[in-house]
């Protein structure tokens, strides 16, 4: 059975799976911290000619569908727009520095700022419009939350790119959610938060402090010219990477202090080239904050500055808050306890702040072993089912092992689940219930045959 396939029988499965463990909520309705799902969170996927409501808006499922209540349930939350979240703190840190730092001609910042534009954008914004080719690994739907063919919650902002440089803009930051089905630890989460900026440059702000630079262009039109274009074009490239190093180095500093140790790494992401990531010496261990790189000069093109060049880069505000404020567990950022929230009410946004954390509640594991269809079966979809079923009373999801029937060749996977809530202590009956819904959905969903 394919896994698609088996993901959309969730509507059909989902009121056998509540009338099992729908008394699991009664009782402790918790909501900060996701206690047992409502009927409608079980309904992972429908089947086609249903459609998802969702900001307002209808879009009609196909087999491309694979968004569950719990990750819908995060839309609209813009935790980085919630005054005094450690999210909208980073947020402003960084606006401020580049509203201080960067001042246009007027005396008006350089840069704007997008805060507020919708997460649920076209397949074509968010890999096509990037030069991410039609079969690359990355538009997977086991790695991707799509609403349909045609519509997907971002997976970057780098998807709103094209739109604004296509609208005429040549220096701007891009911030919001986006969503990755990804693995279950303290440090993921399929609902995180980005902040991406660009930056176009002309021949003008290039190669003005440059000897003679009036006389350099960009790009040369004459085909005759070829040696001088590919010259130019590679002095320019040079500039602008010195440029976004320089840029990043003042805001990293801004941040965490002018006594940081930066180095940079060569990498590659579709859209840039060449592309670096970032790695700063925290407490003595490296550790990647950002991916950057001078833009490639197609994207560019298609969105109608032939006469620019440029850079952009991305960052995860979720990974520079738990470093600067030493917040341990990704999941406390959807946190509405006010022992959390309130240690982020600072007069000032560059005032330092160190975490104190909550009591931590024990944990209560337990093991799930299963024989794994024979074709299409995806990690991430047993982690979105683990996801919509236990919700955020799930710290992680390990799989601690791997094993092949010499006779059969069937394969077995065995996961540990770690269960703790973030805000009191856990019963083992509670989780054993939870935990055996788990069990039940994932033979329903997914094929698998159950060794427990």
């Amino acid at each position: 059975m394919m896994v698609g396939s088996a993901l959309r029988q969730v509507t059909r499965a989902c009121f056998y799976l509540l009338s099992k463990a729908s008394h699991i909520s009664r009782g402790h309705q918790h909501q900060a911290w996701g206690s047992r799902p409502a009927a409608s969170e079980l309904a992972a996927q429908a089947a086609p000619g249903h459609v998802v409501e969702l900001l307002g808006k209808s879009y009609p499922q196909d087999d491309h569908t694979n968004l569950t209540q719990k990750v819908l349930s995060r839309v609209g939350r813009n935790l980085h727009n919630q005054q005094h979240h450690p999210l909208w703190l980073i947020k402003e840190r960084v606006k401020e520095h580049f509203y201080k730092q960067y001042v246009g001609r007027f005396g008006t910042p350089l840069f704007s700022v997008y805060d507020d534009l919708s997460p649920v954008v076209t397949t074509w914004q968010n890999f096509d419009s990037l030069l991410i080719p039609a079969h690359h690994p990355s538009r997977k739907k086991g790695d991707n939350y799509y609403l349909n063919r045609t519509h997907m919650l971002r997976a970057h902002t780098s998807a709103h790119q094209w739109d604004l440089l296509h609208a005429g803009l040549d220096a701007f930051l891009v911030v919001g959610d986006v969503y990755r089905r990804d693995q279950i630890d303290s440090q993921h989460y399929p609902v995180f938060h980005q902040l991406e900026a660009v930056r176009l440059f002309s021949k003008h702000e290039l190669f003005a402090g440059i000897k003679d630079g009036e006389s350099l262009q960009l790009f040369e039109q004459s085909s005759r010219s070829a040696h001088k274009q590919e010259t130019h074009t590679m002095e320019a490239m040079k500039l602008v990477e010195f440029d976004l190093k320089q840029t990043l180095t003042r805001l990293v500093r801004h941040l965490f202090g002018d006594g940081l140790e930066i180095r940079w790494v060569d990498c590659y992401f579709p859209f840039t080239h060449p592309s670096f990531e970032m790695e700063i010496n925290f407490h003595g261990e490296w550790l990647e904050v950002l991916g950057c790189g001078v833009m490639e000069q197609q994207l560019v093109n298609s969105a109608g500055a032939q006469d620019r060049i440029g850079w952009a880069f991305g960052l995860g505000l979720e990974r520079l808050a738990m470093i600067l404020y030493d917040i341990p567990d990704i999941r406390l950022f959807w946190s509405e306890d006010e022992r959390f929230l309130k240690q982020f009410h600072v007069s000032d946004i560059n005032q330092k702040v160190k975490f104190q954390p909550l009591s931590k509640y024990p944990a209560v594991i337990n093991d799930i072993s299963f024989w794994l269809p024979s074709e299409n079966y995806a990690e991430n979809d047993f982690y979105d089912l683990v996801r919509t079923i236990g919700g955020d009373l799930v710290e992680k999801v390990d799989l601690i092992d791997k094993f092949e029937h010499p006779k059969t060749h069937k394969t077995s996977h065995c996961y540990r689940i770690t269960y703790r809530h973030m805000e009191r202590t856990l019963s083992q009956r509670e989780v054993g219930q939870v935990h055996q819904a788990v069990q039940e959905a994932v033979v329903q969903l997914l094929g698998v045959e159950g060794r427990f």
